[in-house]
């Protein structure tokens, strides 16, 4: 069983899109439970929109179903503190950090980053606008230049992550240009089962 938690210092940064779509590519791979620990309780409502293929639990009844599962994705509240970002990481095998590509960013990027210290961490770059912005690129750069680890894989800035939310499915369920935001997914699930493989 691998523990794939998702935590982000600010609202707004994609980390429940993440959290969704990173156990949407991970359903293909195994067995999947994603833990809704967001006070909003976002992937809940999204499933009940519509149709995940995944089962979503309540964080107060993940114990019943988590048991046996090949991989357990969790959805946490934003703007944990030093202390929760450490439990976090020790009760998992990988921590994604969404972030924006925006200066603002870069200083709570770099405070989270020392808070974890050696935890197995990834920084991910999540609503790149799309080019001739490079805004994505200068911001990865800044990031790898301060030593923290960023995926590979940039999550671009999408009008069909807001159908997906809508109709309560993932974006890979999606037709044409609306479904262009899965490719990113499926490179970043990818890299996903890259690091875990290191572990």
């Amino acid at each position: 069983m691998k523990i794939i938690t998702v935590t982000g210092y600010k609202g707004g940064c994609g980390k429940s899109m993440t959290a969704i779509h990173v156990a949407t590519y991970l359903s293909g791979q195994g067995d999947v439970v994603l833990v809704d620990g967001d006070p909003n309780r976002t992937a809940i409502a999204w499933s009940e929109r519509g149709h995940l293929p995944f089962l979503v639990a309540d964080e107060r009844k993940a114990m019943k179903v988590v048991q046996g599962r090949d991989y357990i994705v969790i959805d946490t509240p934003a703007r944990p503190d030093s202390s929760d970002l450490k439990e976090l990481a020790d009760g998992a095998d990988l921590l994604i950090l969404p972030t924006t590509p925006d200066v603002v960013s870069l200083g709570p990027m770099l405070q989270t980053a020392n808070d974890l210290g050696t935890a197995t961490y990834r920084a991910l770059l999540t609503i790149v606008p799309p080019r001739p912005s490079h805004e994505g690129e200068t911001m990865w750069a800044e990031l790898s230049e301060n030593g923290i680890p960023v995926f590979r894989t940039m999550i671009r800035r999408a009008a069909g992550f807001q159908k997906a939310a809508l109709a309560g499915v993932p974006i890979s369920a999606l037709s044409g240009r609306d479904r262009l935001g899965w490719l990113d997914y499926e490179a970043l699930g990818k890299e996903i089962l890259e690091v875990l493989s290191y572990e």
